[in-house]
């Protein structure tokens, strides 16, 4: 077991602490205060004593290979040494897979993208054990935290790799995966999306979870895996809640009573998440927490048109690094979304369901951050930001990872029921 120092035992102690008041008590939503003025000492004082946990991260490009070593400082969002230098705890990595045509073509390069993405995620906890480790329950992202080492958590974005059938869940559930998404950026074999796809043939309109998209929620269940509903389409989403046995979250989503957009959860969306006993975790995704400055937003275009036209996979490593300090230098000249707009939707979210009922994600490497929170390292002004809002440590502990332990804890438990 790695050393842990004084300092880290202190903090553990209060994490723990603060994260058995999560599960015990009550939370009220914060008080009504003037904004206050936090210095960074102050923040840091009280962002040392919990447990902070992400619960969207994708993987950078060449991630855990010759080109991305998470163990050191790179070009991604997110490594271990940002996340150690700003204070997170613990993260969910993403199994993503970008929606396709709904086809035993399809389908089995859906599995291979997801195959390797696992594969990548494994290289990185078995080249730094004494950092990181994998946590497949709630009780193990505490006992990680204890140990001083970072947990990592797989989640699924976009059951599309699964296939014709829900024979897989239990394989995904065995290997790690604590949460799936449904849906992501078109309509799939379960269910609709929030985004339809038109050129792949997609309806603008979401007829719902299909018969397969049911019994996926349930096997989800039995398996003690979190039905995920961002990316889902409202009338599925909604179904798929009232359906799960256990607790739904919504891994990263906005607030659409704060900006509109079709990726937000509207009002009635967060009540139905309230009311099942779910989270949701509000995204620090610029186009989804504000309208992005219409200069910046076409310079972005322009930087992608000459540096990313023919796609990602096919863009060098020098196109991707003339691309990010293209954007990095626009967003220095134009007005660029910031922390307190993303703090809007918690405080949104908070007012309308509770403060029981949400959380904080990232989506770092997938397109997310603000200004202020546009890597790991800076994860501590998301803690400044709630203070000077008046957020208690109780509370702020309970957005940062005791709600979501808590949702987990209850798949746990559903899993738990279905084999007696």
């Amino acid at each position: 077991m790695p050393r842990v120092n004084a300092f880290q035992r202190t903090r553990l102690g209060f994490a723990l602490a603060a994260l058995s008041l999560c599960a015990t008590s009550a939370l009220a939503a914060p008080a009504a205060c003037e904004r206050r003025e936090v210095s960074e000492d102050q923040a840091w004082a009280l962002h040392s004593k919990l447990l902070t946990l992400d619960t969207h991260i994708d993987l950078g490009r060449g991630y855990a290979s010759h080109t991305l070593d998470p163990g050191r400082f790179t070009r991604a969002q997110n490594d271990l040494p940002k996340m150690r230098a700003g204070g997170l705890d613990a993260a969910f990595l993403i199994i993503y897979t970008g929606q396709a045509k709904v086809d035993g073509e399809g389908y089995a390069a859906a599995r291979a993208n997801a195959e390797d993405d696992f594969r990548r995620i494994q290289r990185l906890v078995r080249a730094y054990p004494d950092q990181v480790a994998l946590a497949r329950s709630a009780d193990e992202v505490v006992e990680l935290h204890r140990q001083g080492r970072i947990a990592v958590l797989l989640g699924m974005e976009n059951a599309y790799p699964l296939g014709d059938s829900v024979a897989d869940v239990g394989l995904w559930a065995e290997r790690g995966v604590r949460y799936v998404g449904l849906t992501h950026m078109g309509h799939n074999q379960f269910g609709g999306s929030s985004n339809p796809n038109a050129e792949l043939g997609d309806g603008t309109e979401d007829a719902g979870l299909t018969e397969l998209g049911r019994e996926l929620v349930r096997s989800l269940n039995d398996h003690g895996v979190l039905v995920d509903i961002s990316h889902v389409g409202k009338r599925s989403m909604m179904e798929a809640t009232r359906l799960s046995r256990a607790p739904v979250i919504a891994s990263h989503s906005g607030a659409s009573g704060v900006y509109a957009n079709a990726r937000n959860l509207d009002d009635e969306q967060l009540d139905a998440i309230r009311e099942n006993g779910g989270v949701a975790q509000m995204v620090a995704f610029r186009s989804y927490v504000a309208e992005v400055d219409p200069a910046l937003a076409a310079g972005i275009a322009a930087l992608r048109s000459v540096y990313i036209g023919n796609g990602w996979d096919a863009a060098s490593d020098a196109d991707i690094e003339a691309y990010a300090a293209g954007v990095a230098a626009l967003r220095a000249k134009h007005p660029d979304v910031t922390l307190a707009q993303f703090v809007d939707h918690i405080d949104h979210a908070v007012r309308r369901i509770g403060i029981e009922h949400v959380g904080i994600a990232s989506d770092f490497d997938g397109g997310g951050g603000v200004q202020g929170w546009d890597d790991a390292s800076e994860t501590a002004n998301v803690t400044r930001e709630l203070m000077a809002r008046c957020y208690s440590e109780s509370q702020i502990q309970a957005l940062w990872s005791g709600n979501l332990l808590r949702a987990l804890r209850a798949a746990e438990k559903a899993k738990s029921q279905a084999a007696s």
